[in-house]
């Protein structure tokens, strides 16, 4: 498969600060790439110095094979969306869709360009808008207008740069539907940058984890979700979050916990001695059963519709699971509990410590 942006060895300082530390990132022609990382990670750096906003301070950016080293961003065939819209609030929404096409390098025919504006307005549902001046919008009317004009040039590849941040959970969820229905955005490689991890695994063909301006992991999301590179990554995916459990590995090689009881305690490929952290999904763990079986109290009880969250303390740590509501029926703060996991369903990583978060070590048997 053809790659279509690559960032080979890119770092940028601010001064003291490091923003891109030697990243490499590679995006596959017509992929929707999604790079997800928390604030001050690197992700809008990236999509400025692949838009060539930003020059880096050593590596290389290319698109489709070519190095944009002295390419001027106009030239570089790019279209970027900006997480604060970037749109001018005076002019109405058709002007706003307009303004790509009246550069030099993009006008078209003024018939050709009021269909082209009418043709992604209709797609994104704001052609009842256009005569509208932008500053009387909603935000999720200025997030449609802020997208489409991207959409509304050709272009070798888009750059998203959270563009749906700024809306409620409700709209939000309904963007992200409509942005994986948007079939240019399928045909065109674009690089999604997000904070947000469900929008990660529902929108990208792959996923790239970021951290400190490195690239941690990337690959599909069955892969990230199941074999996290390490625990900021596994940390990274799941509401409620994973729940990691220190321990150690006993002398018959199986997992001891630091603090609770337990039993079924799964066999691990680590050396005696070595401390490890047991990293466990709510959605995976369960009341009663068997397995790997752990004791504990309910701390908190969280009702969500048909399912419960429950938080529960297992000597000074805490751990959630999401439980349907019959199972949870009757149970109360401070009642003790025994949870279960079956042992395909378990990660085990190396502890935490100063060089960064603990890598997953493979193999867990029953």
């Amino acid at each position: 498969m053809t790659t279509a942006i690559a960032l080979r060895g890119v770092s940028k300082r601010y001064g003291r600060a490091t923003a891109l530390d030697g990243i490499g990132l590679e995006v596959a022609e017509g992929e929707f790439f999604c790079l997800l990382g928390p604030s001050g990670a690197g992700k809008t750096t990236t999509l400025k110095t692949i838009a060539g906003l930003e020059q880096p301070d050593a590596g290389t950016v290319e698109l489709d094979g070519a190095d944009m080293t002295g390419v001027e961003p106009y030239d570089r065939g790019v279209a970027m969306c900006f997480e604060s819209y970037a749109l001018y609030p005076h002019r109405s929404v058709f002007d706003n869709l307009a303004s790509p096409l009246r550069s030099p390098r993009h006008r078209m025919p003024a018939d050709r360009a009021r269909e082209r504006i009418a043709e992604v307005a209709a797609l994104l549902g704001i052609g009842a808008l256009l005569g509208r001046p932008v500053g009387e919008l909603s935000n999720g009317q200025r997030q449609r207008v802020a997208l489409g004009r991207v959409l509304v040039r050709p272009a070798r590849a888009f750059l998203l740069d959270e563009p749906l941040s700024h809306l409620d959970a409700k709209l939000r969820q309904a963007m992200r539907a409509e942005l994986k229905a948007i079939s240019a955005l399928r045909r065109t490689t674009t690089l999604y940058v997000t904070h947000d991890s469900v929008e990660a695994l529902a929108l990208g063909d792959r996923i790239g984890v970021i951290r400190a301006g490195r690239i941690v992991q990337t690959g599909t999301r069955e892969e990230i979700w199941h074999r996290p590179y390490d625990t900021f990554v596994a940390r990274s995916f799941g509401r409620p979050r994973i729940s990691l459990l220190p321990g150690t590995v006993a002398t018959d090689g199986t997992f001891r916990p630091l603090e609770g009881a337990c039993s079924g305690a799964p066999r691990v490929s680590a050396v005696p001695g070595t401390p490890v952290q047991l990293g466990v999904r709510p959605r995976d763990l369960a009341l009663g059963g068997s397995g790997f079986e752990l004791a504990g109290s309910v701390y908190v009880i969280e009702p969500l519709g048909r399912s419960v969250e429950i938080t529960v303390r297992v000597g000074s740590r805490q751990v959630s699971l999401v439980t349907p509501r019959a199972t949870a029926a009757g149970l109360r703060p401070d009642d003790p509990v025994r949870l279960s996991a079956r042992p395909e369903n378990l990660l085990l990583f190396e502890a935490d410590g100063p060089q960064g978060p603990g890598r997953r070590i493979e193999g867990i048997t029953s």
